[in-house]
């Protein structure tokens, strides 16, 4: 997007809101209270700019405009052709609908909540809590699906107690009702004959005596797990479940009450000025994530979310949270979540609050200790001026003119600048580039590294650029590219599609990891 406003004057420019550090009482890498706008029509400087102000002027188109609440763009300072850029919009439309899209769900039809009156849920840890049974307030459609044909001998032992022996488990309430007949399918939940087998190979090594082989872990987990495993594999392959079998249940629980000690502890401190900021910006970020996904869109999931994110920015002062850290539990939740709930129920469309209480804190104190041990391997990338990601995109860059010379060139010649599309890749790890049921099949192959993905997400983020090749090519324009590059047809990719960029992943990293690159 070419920057425009060369009329006004440096102070004015110098005034401006920066990305990365907004006044000099914030904590690095937490939200500012301020609320000025930016203006993105800085004049570029006529003596040397340093390469941090370069930086933070390539890396504003990384984000969603929705992303940053303080960011306004004003019409004045920026100057498209209307007629190039309908073409351009429709050449992406077009390239879409050739993706053989059955049921495209319209994103206005879905609006985040980030007004709802937020409740102090704090709860106890789980062995004091009691189940409830109550559920969100409004009418509720039904998912006919009989607990007691799936669980046995205790069936509703995961459940709250459910009035006049109603059995039944309703879904979210009705605000996404009328999207629900084109929601996007999370994940497959039925195995296969040869993920079967794959299953009873996993399971027989962490049920084991003595300890669990890591590494032959990591290696069946590398080219994906199958449901029935995915849970516990990814405790373990995090570093949260010890690989002693023995030890297992008891770290589990010491866990578990850890975590439920830390909300009692801090939690009340998000009314605090000092962390206010940290709080508000959590509160606004939620509400915004899988926004196509009924599941996400329950208060009492937003609240276990809130919790998560919070704690965490207490416990990390280096780097607080940082925009995008949210989009990091929703894969570890939604595993959890899954191995409770019967094969035959949607992920997507339970209801939560059906949940007995204890099951709920348990899944909420496993998404926070696996999101807490995985982001710890990848910390640099989200202290402040995120310099991990810097220097991963500056390799991309230098990857991709290595191996594909001609893609590289286009890119430059059309003045596409790497920071501007792959930013937004490293910080979220791809997840706003995939639907969620791929996601999850790549997270597998990220908790199966040694380093927590540090290494193998450059070669992933490759991989993904060259697979659209062909579509990139053909583009003429800046506008063009930069439209596919942050809209890339993927809502029908499954596994099989991952698959595909893992293995190129693979190949890449075999061949170019440890080697010079200049």
């Amino acid at each position: 997007m070419e920057k425009c406003g060369n009329n006004k004057s440096s102070n004015h420019a110098d005034s401006a809101m920066s990305f990365w550090k907004k006044n000099s009482k914030t904590v690095p890498g937490r939200p500012s209270p301020s609320k000025e706008s930016l203006s993105w029509g800085k004049p570029k400087s006529s003596g040397g700019t340093s390469s941090f102000q370069d930086f933070q002027d390539s890396v504003r188109d990384a984000w969603d405009i929705e992303d940053d609440e303080f960011s306004v763009i004003s019409a004045a300072d920026v100057k498209i052709s209307k007629k190039v850029a309908q073409s351009t919009a429709l050449s992406v439309i077009n390239s879409h609908r050739s993706g053989s899209i059955s049921s495209p769900t319209k994103l206005s039809s879905v609006q985040p909540q980030p007004d709802v009156q937020h409740t102090n849920p704090v709860k106890s840890a789980p062995s004091s809590t009691k189940p409830s049974g109550t559920s969100n307030s409004g009418p509720n459609p039904i998912v006919n699906a009989n607990i007691e044909s799936v669980y046995k001998p205790e069936p509703a032992s995961v459940y709250s107690n459910l009035p006049n022996g109603n059995s039944e488990i309703p879904i979210v309430p009705g605000a996404l009702r009328n999207n629900l007949a084109a929601k996007p399918r999370v994940i497959n939940r039925l195995e296969t004959e040869s993920e079967k087998v794959k299953a009873d190979k996993i399971r027989s090594l962490l049920q084991g005596t003595g300890s669990t082989d890591l590494k032959e872990l990591q290696s069946l987990s590398y080219s994906g797990l199958p449901v029935s495993v995915r849970g516990t594999t990814w405790k373990l392959l995090a570093g949260y479940l010890p690989a002693n079998i023995e030890r297992r249940e008891q770290v589990l629980q010491r866990k578990r009450e850890e975590y439920w000690k830390c909300v009692q502890q801090y939690y009340d401190s998000r009314k605090e000025e000092s962390h206010q900021d940290t709080f508000r910006q959590i509160h606004i970020d939620i509400p915004r994530m899988c926004p196509l996904i009924a599941l996400f869109q329950q208060r009492v999931v937003q609240e276990m979310f809130e919790r998560i994110l919070f704690i965490w920015a207490i416990r990390h002062p280096a780097s607080g949270y940082v925009q995008g850290m949210n989009d990091l539990v929703t894969p570890f939740f939604v595993v959890f979540l899954e191995e409770v709930l019967p094969p035959d129920l949607e992920v997507e469309t339970f209801d939560v609050s059906r949940l007995k209480d204890e099951i709920r804190n348990n899944i909420e104190a496993d998404s926070y200790w696996c999101m807490s041990k995985f982001l710890d391997s990848i910390q640099v990338n989200y202290i402040f001026a995120q310099t991990g990601i810097q220097e991963k995109v500056k390799k991309l860059k230098e990857l991709i003119e290595r191996i594909d010379a001609p893609l590289h060139h286009h890119l430059q010649r059309h003045e596409i600048d790497y920071l501007q599309f792959s930013f937004r890749w490293m910080n979220n790890l791809l997840m706003r580039e995939l639907p969620l049921r791929c996601t999850i099949r790549l997270w597998d192959t990220y908790l199966s590294e040694p380093d927590g993905c540090g290494s193998v997400l450059l070669y992933v983020c490759a991989a993904f650029l060259r697979h659209w090749r062909e579509q990139l090519t053909r583009q003429n324009d800046f506008q063009g590219l930069m439209l596919l590059l942050q809209n890339l047809p993927t809502q029908n990719w499954e596994s099989s599609e991952i698959s595909l960029i893992v293995a190129e992943a693979y190949r890449l990293k075999y061949t170019y990891d440890n080697t010079h690159w200049h």
